[in-house]
């Protein structure tokens, strides 16, 4: 077994945060807005009186959560060029990062939705409050407190699962890990160094998270 070389580890550490502040972090970040956004779309068409826009949303949530992201990621990067749409590895990553965690957080809306008490909705009908304004003013000011943690959470697991990304090519963190070991046949620094940077990135926030979690729950 070689031993841990501290001159190599340091010649790939920098390329590797390179990596992670210009791929990994901003993936994270781009995907985690669009599945902010679009799961509040999802669990808004659950909750249509529309039977078809309900159904459909519920049959796309259910399929896509039921699905791993290796196989979204192929089907998309691979599969959509025979029907003649071509997306960059990044914009794919994204895309496909960003509508799998948004099934989920659209659970995490529902729930939060469902958590506001039935007398509030009374009360907004009793006040002949528009559903716009009602949505906007009470109901939503309500969920996004309680889903805070949750979403967190959410987001926290997104990024920790950007290195699937390795599978079409995108240049994120893990990706670049790899390539130094199948360059130099020695893996040992880089992935470490790769799995270190994903524990003292994520780790602190799980940790927040938890705290506000608790906070809000006093």
């Amino acid at each position: 077994m070689s031993r841990w070389r501290w001159d190599y580890a340091w010649e790939v550490l920098p390329d590797l945060l390179v990596a992670f502040l210009k791929y990994t972090l901003g993936i994270t970040l781009a995907a985690g807005v669009l599945a902010i956004v679009l799961g509040l779309v999802l669990a808004l068409g659950r909750r249509s009186d529309n039977k078809a826009i309900s159904r459909t949303t519920f049959g796309f949530v259910e399929f896509i959560r039921s699905t791993p992201i290796p196989i979204q990621l192929f089907f998309v990067y691979y599969g959509l060029p025979s029907a003649g749409i071509r997306l960059s590895a990044l914009t794919t990553g994204i895309l496909v990062l960003g509508i799998h965690y948004a099934c989920y957080m659209s659970e995490v809306y529902r729930a939060g939705i469902d958590a506001v008490p039935q007398g509030q909705w009374e009360a907004c009908t009793a006040l002949s409050l528009s559903p716009q304004r009602t949505w906007r003013a009470v109901v939503l000011p309500q969920v996004i407190r309680r889903i805070l943690p949750s979403a967190g959470n959410q987001i926290i697991a997104l990024f920790k699962e950007t290195p699937f990304l390795i599978v079409i090519g995108v240049g994120e963190m893990v990706f670049v890990a790899n390539q130094f070991g199948s360059h130099t046949f020695r893996y040992t620094e880089p992935v470490t160094i790769a799995g270190l940077i994903f524990l003292l990135a994520s780790y602190p926030t799980s940790v927040l998270t938890r705290k506000l979690e608790a906070r809000l729950a006093q």
